[in-house]
Order: C-alpha cells, then sequence, then structure tokens
C-alpha cells in the first residue's frame, strides 16, 4: 500500500546522541524520510504536546533517519526529551529542495540549520571543490564539523568553524567569513541555512558579487501544506513554495531579513 505522506507514519525512537548541551540528534527508522531531498521537511507529532517542523537529518545507517532538535519552546524541548523507546509520528516528505551545481561550492549553516547543508554533502558529486561554513556562539555549541569533513573525504575541502566569542575557530560571526571567501573565490554556488539574518547577509553578499544563491528558510509553520498560512514571508509560503528561494527572489521580498511572524501571525522586527 502506498503510503499517505499527510498522515502521521509512527516512529520509535532508536538512539538518542547529545551533539551539545542543548542539542539532540534522534534516530529511527524510515524508508521515506531516509532518502528525502536536501531542503525538504517533516512535520514531528510529539505525544501529547505539539506538532512542529522539522529538517530530516541524514543516518549514516541504511533506512534510518532522524531529526536534530535544539532544546528551545514547548514543542522542541518536549522532542529533545524523547527518550529511546518512545515514539512520535512523522508525516512528510514537504516541500522543494536546492538546485544542485556543480564546481566550487559554498555551504553556510547555523545551529540546527546545519541539518540541510549535511543532507546536501550527501547529494555533491566526488568533483566538487566543497567549503563549509559553521556557525555557532561558542565552543560548547558546535556541532557535526566532524561529520562534514566524514562526509567530504573524497572531496576537495575545507571545514571552517566560526564562533561569536572565539573559543574556538575563527572569532566572528559566520558571515564575516561569508564575506572574505566571495572576496576571495569566485563560488559556483553558495547554499545557506541557519538564523534568519544570517541568511540574509549570506545572500546579500553573494548576490553582491553575482553569485548563484539559495536559502532553506525557517518560519513557523503549523499545517505544512499550505493552509494556515503561518509561515508566509511577503507572498510566499515557505512550507508549500520553499523551503528552498533564490537568493534574488528573496532580496525582493521585504520580510525577508527584517520581519518574522509571531504565534498570533503579527509582524515583529528582528
Amino acid at each position: 500500500m502506498q503510503r499517505n505522506h499527510n498522515r502521521p507514519k509512527i516512529c520509535t525512537i532508536e538512539k538518542v546522541i547529545d551533539e551539545t548541551p542543548t542539542v539532540r540528534t534522534l534516530v529511527f527508522s524510515d524508508d521515506v524520510m531516509s532518502s528525502v531531498l536536501p531542503g525538504q521537511f517533516a512535520m514531528v507529532w510529539i505525544p501529547g504536546i505539539n506538532e512542529l517542523p522539522m529538517s530530516v537529518m541524514i543516518s549514516l545507517e541504511s533506512g534510518k533517519a532522524a531529526f536534530t532538535v535544539r532544546r528551545h519552546g514547548p514543542a522542541s524541548t518536549g522532542l529533545y526529551n524523547v527518550k529511546v523507546g518512545q515514539q512520535i509520528g512523522v508525516r512528510g516528505p514537504y516541500g522543494n529542495s536546492f538546485d544542485l551545481k556543480q564546481g566550487k561550492l559554498l555551504l553556510v549553516g547555523g545551529g540546527t540549520g546545519l541539518v540541510p547543508m549535511m543532507r546536501l554533502l550527501t547529494f555533491l558529486k566526488s568533483g566538487d571543490d566543497v567549503t563549509v561554513l559553521i556557525g555557532a556562539k561558542s565552543k560548547d555549541e558546535v556541532f557535526f564539523e566532524g561529520l562534514a569533513n566524514s562526509l567530504l573525504e573524497k572531496n576537495p575541502h575545507k571545514v571552517i568553524v566560526c564562533t561569536d566569542d572565539g573559543t574556538y575557530g575563527e572569532q566572528g560571526f559566520v558571515t564575516e567569513m561569508v564575506k572574505k571567501l566571495v572576496n576571495e573565490i569566485h563560488f559556483d554556488a553558495v547554499y545557506t541555512c541557519g538564523p534568519e539574518i544570517m541568511m540574509y547577509k549570506t545572500v546579500q553578499l553573494a548576490h553582491s558579487k553575482g553569485l548563484f544563491v539559495q536559502a532553506s528558510l525557517e518560519r513557523m509553520m503549523k499545517c505544512g501544506v499550505g493552509i494556515c498560512g503561518s509561515c508566509c514571508v511577503g507572498e510566499d509560503l515557505v512550507c508549500s513554495d520553499g523551503t528552498v528561494f533564490d537568493g534574488t527572489h528573496l532580496l525582493d521580498n521585504k520580510e525577508f531579513g527584517h520581519f518574522h511572524r509571531n504565534k498570533a501571525g503579527m509582524l515583529e522586527n528582528y
């Protein structure tokens, strides 16, 4: 029987990996979610708490997928606290994906925005020259550095970590490194996901150099299927028109990088 992707599949958590003091990866078996495209997401139901959108993390084990979650609000904390043997509901996948280019590629990820970047790495060609930038507040919040190097072991590559406080890697915001690199190197494509201010500056910098750039947006989603409208950015719905958008289109959107919507749907400044 063909699976109805709008109906949650009940999945059992098989492994929990502590990435940082506030971030965990939860691994489960699911043939559909294990093969989603980079940029696609799932709606995840935490029984008795809520449902929330999550990018689908890769697993190095066949037929398995994962969610990497930062403990923050009630829903994300509820997912963070799910233990091995407990169950969640997963529906999807939803959304579009990154357009794959070849050549010199720059991937910029901040926080759990690294999740679609890691999946994107598994779709690249062996000849691609890849630079991955990882942004974090401090050394304690750095994760996926080793995984990125492992996934790119057959590619010419660099993995550069930037921490706001300089406790690890390069000191400063990751966008400062983006500026340095796009001024020195002509990239065939730039991909980014993470905090919207970070993505906005990355898109601006890449676009100013005439580079192809795409961003995977993170917005509040209540339905995931284009009904509730809570994830709108201007006239775009992130869940159904994205999550991946071209940089040129985003810079024409007056909300991107400037406003977000709260739970009541009201615009608020970043």
